[in-house]
């Protein structure tokens, strides 16, 4: 039998056919259980009345009662308005409507009381109201009764037809003290009783319409924690589900080629993060379960070692691996450095590429298909249909957000037993988002930097002092040292006041002129060659300077470069910025970052290039940025459906996530298929969650 939840909103008081469909095709709403879901954003304080007298300052929302008197129509053309005056016996103030005024001058009867809520418009000392909201008083009307009013969110169609907030208060109302009321409770009776919180019944009413500011806040902390519960629960189980589903390849031995490489030819010595990260992926890979795990770690931090070190465990293994890179410029990147250790052990690495040439590309595939390659790197080439392996047993995917969940599954499915995979960003993600959008994955983190490496200092400078700048760029030249140059555009904008890369090329041409400086330049609309062509010029310092958009933010390596400048350094995003910065810092040599901006920055952008100023720690630049941008907009998250999240917002609720995830843990290791009497409220709430693809699982 239906339960009441499931009746159709129509069927509501006061909705009807008509409305309905609104509802329907606005909100989404089609049942009870859809408009009770629908969340108020916010509440308007309705406790206390002001008098007229009283009312001081600008644009602030205040509640008034009083008699309105005679009125009408003022002004002409687009300034045409609807005047009513409102009297309490204090003083008197103005209620203006610029639209729909036929139906104001309609619904207002002079002499009547009226109940007004609105914001307060001081315009040279004269007091009035725009659009404020009426209600009649001593009137059936039920939200009279309220002191803490809901606003919801609402849409322009509903407003075309006159279904505002005040509709929505009103079908709400109806709904929660219709005798058919019933919420079923979704939590087991232990964690209610554990965290002392109000039934779920309870809760949904008190959201609506609370008592009071405390028990709203019971209310969102019991909600919050429900919807984070679900979350939790739901990735915990995929990875459970994978774990039963899945055998994995078992790597027991450490053999002689990660021994041989280990002892005679590490090139320095690694730091404990990468020693204690080392050892999580060793545990993984000897349980038998198909292992996936997030590796982040800070730009220079040192995770291509490791990559390297888990690539020889699978080869020590009897077993081939390959590692993907989103772009050319990176999957040639870690070629290189790659070949350089991989051929002091006699082992075969190669590159696949977009580039790489019809008759070499057939040949590799017939090695790699034969066993004799044991590393391949490459691009997105690396997922093509005739690209096979003879046992592929370890992937690694470098800055794997920016490949889509299609891709990656691709590439886990050329083996034969799925390949365990590890995959790595260099975008540090707060731990909260972390556990939201991976929460599937095992996580490591590699916090710590190599030994030597000095901070990089980062200074903040106006255009006007470029002169001072590039007097800079000239002495660190002298030095022997080379620079990055990144401007945001290629080519001039109309649109745009932002420098771009050929203009900005003449502009340090002026101050750095050849042949004493020379210039690499690279940008997205070079063909593959010329960018590789270019980077060569400026990694074997052939050139002093290297001009270039944000294609290089990610796979490039040059130690002997000590300065990063960036112009129009407030176009770019706090991520982004720490990217480029990366770029330099990765020899024993003091590095710089220069951001040089417009003045007048925005309040954004100047906490985003104070963050920078301030701090060189990946992590806490990602919660600045978190909380700057919301979680919606980081690292892919928006298309992903993980984090659409009704009431729980992840930069304030860490303590609530961390509660939810300890508890959804605890619960599966009880009870992993809930199959016990007391996971039935969960079992029943799983059943209504509609199916999510989880953003980050690799299947």
């Amino acid at each position: 039998m239906p339960h009441w939840l499931d009746t159709g909103i129509e069927y509501l008081k006061g909705v009807g056919p008509q409305r309905a469909e609104a509802l329907k095709k606005e909100l989404g709403i089609f049942t009870l259980g859809d408009l009770l879901s629908h969340y108020p954003f916010r509440h308007e304080d309705r406790s206390q009345t002001y008098t007229i007298a009283s009312l001081r300052g600008d644009d602030v929302w205040v509640q008034l009662q009083g008699r309105i008197r005679p009125m009408g129509i003022a002004g002409a053309g687009q300034g045409r308005r609807f005047v009513a005056i409102l009297s309490d016996g204090t003083a008197e103030l103005e209620l203006v409507w610029f639209k729909g005024i036929n139906y104001i001058e309609r619904f207002l009867k002079p002499g009547e009381t009226y109940r007004v809520y609105g914001k307060i418009n001081n315009f040279k000392g004269k007091i009035s109201i725009a659009h404020p909201e009426l209600d009649v008083v001593n009137t059936q009307n039920p939200s009279q009764a309220l002191t803490l009013i809901p606003v919801y969110p609402l849409t322009e169609g509903l407003r075309r037809k006159k279904l505002e907030n005040k509709f929505l208060v009103t079908a709400a109302q109806n709904a929660v003290n219709n005798p058919g009321y019933d919420i079923p409770e979704n939590l087991p009776l232990r964690i209610i009783q554990k965290y002392k919180f109000i039934g779920r019944k309870e809760a949904i009413k008190e959201l609506h319409f609370p008592q009071n500011l405390a028990r709203l806040e019971e209310a969102k902390r019991r909600l919050k924690f429900e919807e984070l519960f679900y979350l939790q629960l739901r990735h915990l189980m995929l990875k459970g589900f994978r774990n039963r589903t899945y055998k994995g390849l078992i790597f027991d031995s450490v053999g002689h080629y990660f021994n041989e490489f280990y002892n005679n030819h590490l090139p320095f010595e690694l730091t404990g993060a990468q020693k204690r990260v080392l050892k999580e992926i060793r545990n993984d890979l000897k349980t038998g379960l198909q292992s996936n795990r997030l590796l982040q770690g800070d730009v220079g931090s040192g995770k291509t070692m490791v990559a390297m070190l888990t690539m020889l465990l699978a080869i020590d293994n009897g077993y081939q691996a390959c590692m993907m890179a989103p772009t050319e410029i990176l999957a040639t990147q870690h070629y290189f450095s790659l070949h350089e250790w991989v051929e002091k052990l006699g082992l075969r690495i190669e590159i696949l590429t977009g580039s790489t040439t019809k008759k070499k590309r057939e040949a590799l595939i017939s090695d790699l298909q034969e066993g004799k390659i044991h590393i391949l790197v490459g691009t997105h080439a690396l997922i093509e249909q005739d690209v096979n392996y003879k046992q592929l047993g370890m992937v690694i995917i470098d800055e794997q957000h920016r490949f889509g969940v299609a891709q990656r599954a691709k590439l886990w499915k050329k083996g034969q037993v799925l390949p365990h995979i590890l995959v790595m960003t260099a975008t540090p993600i707060p731990r909260t988002l972390a556990m939201t959008v991976y929460g599937d994955l095992d996580v490591s983190v590699i916090d710590e930097m190599p030994v030597g490496r000095k901070p990089i200092i980062t200074v903040h400078r106006q255009e006007s002092m470029r002169p001072a700048i590039m007097e800079f760029l000239r002495t660190e030249i002298a030095k022997g040292r080379q620079v990055y140059y990144v401007f945001p555009l290629i080519e001039d904008s109309d649109k745009l006041d932002l420098n771009s890369l050929m203009s900005g090329f003449d502009m340090v041409n002026e101050y750095l002129s050849p042949p004493q400086f020379k210039y690499s330049i690279v940008h997205g609309k070079l063909k593959a060659k010329e960018k590789e062509s270019a980077m060569n010029l400026f990694k074997n310092h052939q050139t002093d300077i290297l001009i270039a958009t944000t294609v290089i933010e990610v796979g490039v390596n040059v130690p002997n470069a000590s300065v990063m400048v960036i112009e129009n350094a407030e176009r770019f995003g706090l991520a982004q910025l720490h990217q480029l910065r990366g770029r330099v810092g990765r020899g024993n040599e003091q590095s710089y970052c220069v951001l040089i901006t417009k003045p007048g920055l925005s309040e954004n952008g100047y906490k985003r290039i104070s963050t920078m100023v301030r701090t060189n720690d990946g992590f806490e630049i990602a919660k600045v940025d978190l909380e700057l941008r919301g979680p919606g907009e980081l690292d892919g998250t928006k298309q992903s459906g993980v984090l659409e999240l009704k009431l729980a917002d992840i930069r304030h609720d860490e303590s609530i996530l961390i509660a939810s995830r300890v508890e959804a843990q605890e619960w599966l290791a009880a009870d992993e298929l809930l199959a016990n009497s007391e996971s039935e409220p969960i079992r029943n709430e799983l059943k209504k969650i509609p199916h999510r693809t989880v953003w980050s699982k690799i299947s």
